[in-house]
This record gives structure tokens, C-alpha cells and sequence, in this order.
């Protein structure tokens, strides 16, 4: 028999990630690329670990992850929300720890528009009273 794949898509600013999660020895792959080697930053590979670490399925689980789209930062939102998703259609008794930590919500805050007239989102140029 095969395996069942559980799959869900994560958001976060301009950042799409498709997870998808299936029995393993714990490995997570991200574009074809070994997770540390894809996150430089250990404060961003610790991030992605974070919804699987709460559930207890470290080396349980490989994941696969297709992410495109912002920076890596962004990136790193994403591929949390996606893991936190997925962890979900597994077995949804996992919902609340995994609602309680704020894995679930995806971050609104996306980049404000540049305003024409203006050399910004916010910033003005300087006002001269004379």
C-alpha cells in the first residue's frame, strides 16, 4: 500500500508554499535542496521546525516544500503556515495546540503601495514653507 501524502498551501507576505507531508525518516526538503542548505539562517530553519517540533513528529515525517516568491524571510512564514496546514489534514485533534502557538493565522501585513506623487508609501518630500 501506499503512503498517504498530506498536502496544504502556506501564505505569507508575497511568499507561496506548497507542503506536502508523508512517513519518512524526518527529512525536509525545500526546492530540491536540503533545508539547511535552502535557509542559511538557523533562526529561519528553527522557524519551519517549530509546528513539527510542538506536535512531537520530529523523524517521523519527510516533508517536501515548494516555495516561491519574496524573500527568505517571507519564505520561512510560509513554509510554516503550509507545515502547520498540512499537520492539520493529518490529524485534526492537533488544531488546537497548533491554533493556541498562532500557527494557523496567516499574517496579513503585506507591502504598502507606493502613492504617485510621492517617493514612497509614506515618505514626503520635504515641505517648504517659503
Amino acid at each position: 500500500m501506499a503512503d498517504i501524502i498530506y498536502s496544504a498551501t502556506g501564505r505569507r507576505k508575497s511568499s507561496v508554499a506548497q507542503v506536502s507531508i508523508s512517513s519518512g525518516n524526518g527529512q525536509i526538503i525545500v526546492n530540491n535542496k536540503p533545508v539547511d542548505t535552502y535557509f542559511p539562517r538557523e533562526t529561519l530553519r528553527m522557524m519551519i521546525r517549530q509546528p513539527i517540533e510542538l506536535v512531537g513528529m520530529t523523524g517521523k515525517y519527510d516533508i517536501h516544500i515548494k516555495v516561491s516568491g519574496g524573500g527568505l524571510s517571507g519564505q520561512a512564514g510560509a513554509v510554516r503556515h503550509g507545515i502547520s496546514r498540512a499537520i492539520i489534514n493529518m490529524d485534526s485533534d492537533l488544531r488546537s495546540k497548533l491554533k493556541k502557538e498562532g500557527f494557523l493565522t496567516r499574517d496579513p501585513r503585506e507591502k504598502e503601495r507606493k502613492k504617485y506623487g510621492q517617493k514612497g508609501a509614506r515618505k514626503r518630500f520635504q515641505f517648504s514653507k517659503r
